[in-house]
């Protein structure tokens, strides 16, 4: 298999590991949210460290297989 296949093939690994956790959890504890009148703003900081600490790891075990 090429590289391009093995990084094809780890993408979609990671976009399935994010969308479980995703409909697992979906808001976690530390997102932002607010409300007021007809206004509302969520900003999703734990949730976008998660997706980060996950992609790291899966792109520095494929940085190391290689």
């Amino acid at each position: 298999m090429t590289g391009f296949g093995k990084i094809f093939i780890v993408i979609g690994i990671a976009f399935i590991v994010i969308g479980l956790v995703w409909s697992l959890f979906g808001r976690l504890p530390g997102d932002i949210s607010f409300k007021k009148g007809n206004v509302s703003f969520h900003f999703p900081i734990m949730t976008s460290i998660v997706v980060s600490i996950i992609l790291t790891i899966i792109l520095a075990l494929v940085q190391r297989f290689k």
